[in-house]
């Protein structure tokens, strides 16, 4: 939201906690709207509600989380319901309500001039299976597949479907809520690990994405510290050349 707005975007966040997004609000000039959006409901509401301000041209799906770091074997499936809801079908559900506001925001712009933009956040989860990470893994696949075919679907409209796999990123949260409030687990994901990803270098890559010309897709973008090889292998301390 702030790396949008300070380069001219209108923007509305949505999310469930209203005291964050007011927060955000009254810091960028955005506006929001507080919304659930694995309740059908609450996206039928948001879709109405953009429609009558004005439409949208760009949606930027960045609801997610894991649950756990369970084997398959041991994995609650609870937790797994819970990552479904949130990775796949919240997208699923916000990207089929928007779509026709999509579409009406670059309908008659002559080709070339205009694009709509589709931009969903996934993570090097939905690429790379690892230990442990199976409900995630399955979630975030889904995802990734959920993208391949919407860009097969919208071919021959000006709709730009965008993906963006982050690998580890150091947020306030993330690993927290992963690791059911466990925060000495959750700092030790991050120890020893030179400049991890921040939230800002994630969205920094999104306004990148979603600014370039309208006839440049960047279809997936991965993107991770350089101390991070593959979502199971992190390096931890100085990074420095061989000798």
């Amino acid at each position: 939201m702030r790396a949008l707005r300070a380069h001219g975007w209108q923007v509305v966040g949505v999310a469930r906690r209203e005291d964050r997004l007011k927060a955000l609000a009254d810091e960028t000039g955005a506006t929001y709207f507080v919304a659930d959006l694995t309740q059908q409901a609450d996206v039928d509401a948001l879709a109405a509600h953009l429609e009558s301000t004005g439409g949208v041209s760009t949606l930027i799906n960045n609801a997610g989380g894991a649950a756990g770091l369970d084997t398959v074997e041991a994995g609650d499936a609870d937790d797994w319901r819970w990552m479904f809801e949130v990775n796949v079908i919240a997208v699923k559900q916000v990207i089929s309500a928007l779509l026709p506001l999509l579409r009406a925001s670059v309908a008659g712009a002559p080709t070339g001039t205009a694009v709509a933009d589709i931009l969903t956040v996934s993570s090097i989860a939905g690429h790379i299976a690892y230990e442990k990470g199976g409900g995630y893994n399955a979630a975030k696949f889904a995802v990734a597949s959920i993208l391949d075919v919407l860009r097969l679907e919208l071919s021959g409209e000006p709709i730009r479907v965008l993906e963006i796999a982050p690998g580890m990123v150091k947020t306030e949260e993330f690993s927290l809520n992963r690791l059911k409030g466990d925060q000495a687990a959750a700092d030790a994901v991050y120890a020893g690990v030179p400049n991890p990803l921040t939230a800002d270098d994630v969205a920094e890559t999104i306004r990148f994405m979603v600014e370039l010309a309208p006839h440049i897709s960047l279809d997936q973008v991965v993107i991770k510290p350089v101390a991070q090889s593959a979502a199971y292998k992190v390096f931890r301390g100085p990074l420095a050349v061989k000798e």
